[in-house]
C-alpha cells in the first residue's frame, strides 16, 4: 500500500456506490490522507441497480458497470483492497483485521457494507439451481443457469423478483412468482400501483402466486421444484430466491456498535463511537421529516448520504435527511417512486392508469408524502421537489 507516513487514515469498509462517493468526496474536500477501501468481491465499486435488467438480459463485461476505472483511483491515490472480506475491527486499538490474518490501522472508519440477500430457511436451499441475485458474481452463477432453463421460479414479488421476471419473460422463458403477501411490491407501492404492475405481469405471461407459501424447494441433486404449503407444485429449471435483503451489520456489532437491522447512526452519520461511521444501505439514521429511524436501499441514499458523511469528516458536519426516491424498470414501464408512502391517509391518481402513464400521490394530514410514477418523469421530478417542501415543514414543527 501507498506509504503516507503520519497521515490520518480512512478505512472504509465496502467497496460499493457509497464508499466510491465517500473517497471521492474527501479528496474533491482537500483530504489529502491516505483512503482505504476494503471490498469482498474483486471488482472495483460498480452499479447494482442493472444487475436484475440490463446486465442481466445483454450479458456485457463486468466492467461495464464500474463507476470508475481503474486510473481513476489509482490517479487519486485511493487505494483499494479487493477480494478479502473484514472479520472484526478493534475500536480501542483502532484497528481492522482481515480474513487472511493481516491487520490495518486507522484514525477514522466507515461502515459501507451494503446488504446481502435474506437467504430462506427452506429444505433445499442450498441445492445446485439455487441462486441469489446481488452482485456480478451471482449474475456469473445465475446466467448460464438462465440460458438452460425453459422455467424459472421466483420467490418474492418485489423489483428484483419482477425486474428478473421481465427480463426472462423477454427471453420468451415461462415464470412463475410466487409472493407469500397479498399482492407484488407490498413494501414498496400501495394497492393502485402494485396493481398495475401485476396485471402487466400477468398479461406478459408470468404466473403470479399470491398469498403463496413455499414449504420446500424439491430435487434430487439439483432444484426441480417448489412445493406449497397447500400441497401444490411448481417445476423449475432454475429457482431465484428473490425475498428482500438484510444489513451488512455483522462486523459493527461484533465491535460493539448498536445496530437494529442495521449500524444506528446519527443525523450526521456518527456510529456511537468517535471517528466511525456508516453509510449507505447498511445504516439507519433518525428522519424527522419521516419521524422514525430509516435504512434506504438506494442509489440516492448511497451518494447523498457518502457526501454528508465526506464533510462531517471534514469538519462541515451537516444533518442528513433526505426525500428518498428509486425506481424499477420492468418491459418498457419506469416506475419512479419519491418520498416513503406508508401511513398516507389519503391518495389520489393522476392520469389513466389504463394507458401506462399516470402517477398516483398519498397523502398524510393532507401534505404530500410520496409520488409513485409510472412513464411520467416530469411527475416524479415534480413530486421530489413539492415532498421536500412539504415535509421540510413537519420536520421544522410547522402546523
Amino acid at each position: 500500500m501507498t506509504d503516507h507516513a503520519g497521515a490520518e487514515r480512512v478505512l472504509v469498509i465496502g467497496a460499493g456506490q457509497a464508499a466510491a462517493q465517500l473517497a471521492i468526496s474527501l479528496r474533491a474536500g482537500g483530504f489529502a490522507g491516505p483512503i482505504t477501501v476494503i471490498g469482498d468481491e474483486p471488482f472495483l465499486p460498480y452499479q447494482r441497480p442493472p444487475l436484475s435488467k440490463k446486465f442481466l438480459a445483454e450479458r456485457p463485461a463486468p466492467d461495464s458497470l464500474f463507476l470508475r476505472p481503474a486510473p481513476f483511483w489509482s490517479e487519486r491515490g485511493i487505494e483499494f483492497m479487493l477480494g478479502i472480506a473484514v472479520a472484526k475491527v478493534n475500536l480501542r486499538d483502532r484497528k481492522a483485521t482481515l480474513a487472511d490474518g493481516r491487520t490495518i490501522a486507522f484514525q477514522t472508519l466507515v461502515f459501507a457494507t451494503g446488504t446481502c440477500a435474506r437467504r430462506l430457511p427452506l429444505p433445499g436451499a442450498d441445492l445446485p439451481g439455487v441462486f441469489l441475485l446481488r452482485s456480478i458474481g451471482d449474475v456469473q452463477r445465475l446466467r448460464p443457469a438462465l440460458d438452460d432453463a425453459r422455467r424459472v421460479a421466483v420467490l418474492g414479488g418485489g423489483y428484483i423478483g419482477l425486474e428478473t421476471a421481465a427480463v426472462m419473460r423477454g427471453e420468451a422463458r415461462d415464470v412463475t412468482v410466487v409472493e407469500a403477501e397479498e399482492r407484488v411490491l407490498k413494501r414498496v407501492t400501495a394497492p393502485p400501483v402494485a396493481k398495475f404492475f401485476d396485471t402487466l405481469h400477468r398479461e406478459r405471461g408470468v404466473n403470479i402466486c399470491t398469498r403463496a407459501r413455499v414449504a420446500a424447494i424439491t430435487g434430487e441433486g439439483r432444484a426441480s421444484g417448489l412445493r406449497l404449503a397447500d400441497g401444490a407444485m411448481i417445476k423449475a429449471d432454475a429457482v431465484l430466491l428473490a425475498a428482500g435483503a438484510q444489513a451488512n451489520d455483522d462486523v459493527a456489532q461484533l465491535a460493539g456498535l448498536a445496530c437494529e437491522g442495521g449500524i444506528l447512526v446519527d443525523e450526521i452519520g456518527r456510529a456511537g463511537a468517535e471517528n466511525v461511521y456508516a453509510i449507505g444501505d447498511c445504516a439507519r439514521f433518525p428522519s424527522r421529516r419521516y419521524g422514525r429511524k430509516l435504512r434506504l436501499e438506494c442509489v440516492q441514499n448511497a451518494i447523498d448520504q457518502a457526501k454528508a458523511v465526506a464533510a462531517a469528516i471534514l469538519g462541515n458536519p451537516q444533518p442528513y435527511d433526505p426525500v428518498p426516491w428509486f425506481w424499477s424498470d420492468q418491459y418498457e414501464f419506469k416506475l419512479q417512486i419519491a418520498g416513503l408512502f406508508d401511513d398516507y391517509d389519503d391518495v389520489a391518481e393522476v392520469g389513466d392508469l389504463t394507458k401506462g402513464r399516470f402517477s398516483v400521490e398519498y397523502r398524510r394530514g393532507g401534505r404530500l408524502i410520496a409520488v409513485d410514477a409510472v412513464n411520467e418523469a416530469r411527475a416524479h421530478m415534480l413530486a421530489r421537489r413539492r415532498i421536500a417542501e412539504e415535509t421540510e415543514a413537519v420536520a421544522a414543527g410547522a402546523v
